[in-house]
């Protein structure tokens, strides 16, 4: 699903050059849920970027789905991440006068889905994180648990290759945490591929494997 050929991203400020990744490379197949680790610094933030198809890489070749991303126009990365990748950001991102449900609706409405399938779709995603008695209080009357998992659901509508979760527990209490990686691991064992990026261990460990960055360099993969 995923694989990377000596990804390297740098980044020039006057005549300085700050390497963020250098020559990183590895797999990942469909249907994995994978953790990408590392301190502050460690280059995971860039790399998630460039997973996410937000930003290109200064050298080195990114394929998804067999499409080798790192060679597409602006046009065509918006594609990308509108059809192939689902986003889930440690901030939620919803609009918080607005319903769980309608925040679940947004991305079928830029993608021109009718508004019946629309509905359809967002109330089946929600049902699946646990919130269908919850889909038309406003997210800002949810606990933040409760917000990550319509971010998970919105994240799923569009039923992306890969989703994409950026220090998705960043935000919410420790047993709200659990609770969130539990959704995790049920959305991995139905079949979907997910790559999370986390800088805390024990949130790494939910997933089958971590692959571990500093400096912008692989350290180690853990099964």
């Amino acid at each position: 699903m995923i694989k990377t050929n000596n990804l390297t991203k740098t980044y020039r400020t006057g005549t300085i050059n700050t390497v963020a990744l250098a020559n990183v490379s590895f797999e990942i197949k469909q249907g994995e849920f994978v953790a990408i680790m590392g301190p502050s610094g460690s280059g995971k933030s860039t790399l998630m970027h460039i997973l996410g198809a937000l930003d290109l890489p200064t050298s080195g070749e990114y394929f998804l789905d067999g499409q080798n991303v790192s060679q597409l126009t602006d046009d065509q990365l918006a594609d990308i991440r509108n059809k192939k990748i689902g986003f889930i950001f440690q901030a939620y991102n919803l609009l918080p006068r607005t319903t769980a449900l309608k925040n679940v609706i947004l991305p079928m409405m830029y993608a021109g889905v009718s508004s019946e399938e629309r509905i359809e779709r967002a109330a089946k995603f929600l049902k699946k994180v646990g919130l269908e008695n919850r889909m038309h209080h406003f997210s800002n009357q949810l606990s933040g648990g409760q917000q990550q998992r319509v971010a998970i659901a919105r994240g799923l509508v569009m039923n992306p290759k890969i989703l994409l979760a950026d220090e998705p527990t960043g935000n919410i209490a420790s047993e709200q945490a659990a609770e969130i990686m539990e959704v995790f691991q049920q959305l991995n064992q139905d079949g979907h591929t997910i790559v999370m990026i986390t800088h805390e261990q024990e949130i790494a460990e939910y997933a089958q494997r971590i692959i571990n960055l500093r400096d912008g360099k692989i350290l180690q993969s853990e099964d």
